[in-house]
């Protein structure tokens, strides 16, 4: 897995992920929107990268960092893995790979998460990387009589500091994908 600037060029598969997500069910209010993420960043003054596979370079996602904030120390980010490319491990290469970025090269002190409480995949990655719940608050955007809350989670510098080889070591870096070139059952006889 890789990340690298959005291109126009990726608009189209970035359209197609958010299509076939609002096609799959009824999309959230607030939830992350690729396409739309991209396009908000580029007046904010927000990171946005492509995630890509490393070997076959397909575009599987995007990364965009928002309310990154100098002076407040802080920063948060917004993921999105298409359908078909979940559970491959992308997104939390994706995440560590940022991580690592923002706090090393860019000097953040913390970084800042929310995620809708019903999504138990982004709650037990998060988890999973450290990030640690600090309160959860109401969705106030949702239709009459649903009842959903934003769980927000948070990081600090030193925290990820003390987990980043534990994480490297346990995470293969090829993604669950990943074939060896010259097939499976191929092997050298003497």
């Amino acid at each position: 897995m890789r990340l690298r600037a959005v291109v126009p060029a990726d608009r189209h598969t970035l359209t197609g992920f958010d299509r076939a997500a609002a096609r799959g069910g009824s999309p959230r209010v607030g939830g992350y929107r690729h396409w739309a993420a991209h396009r908000a960043a580029d007046a904010g003054g927000g990171v946005q990268f492509a995630i890509e596979t490393l070997h076959s370079r397909i575009l599987v996602g995007s990364l965009w960092t928002g309310q990154a904030d100098p002076r407040s120390d802080r920063f948060s980010y917004g993921i999105g893995i298409g359908a078909q490319h979940r559970r491959c491990g992308y997104a939390a290469d994706a995440i560590t790979m940022l991580l690592a970025f923002m706090f090393d090269e860019r000097g953040y002190g913390e970084c800042e998460v929310g995620v809708h409480a019903g999504n138990t995949a982004s709650l037990t990655l998060h988890g999973a990387l450290g990030f640690r719940e600090e309160d959860r608050l109401r969705d106030t955007e949702l239709p009459r009589g649903r009842v959903d809350h934003v769980v927000r989670m948070r990081i600090t510098a030193y925290e990820f500091a003390q987990l980043q080889p534990t994480l490297v070591a346990a995470r293969p870096s090829r993604g669950r994908h990943w074939r060896p070139r010259r097939g499976r059952h191929w092997q050298v006889r003497l």
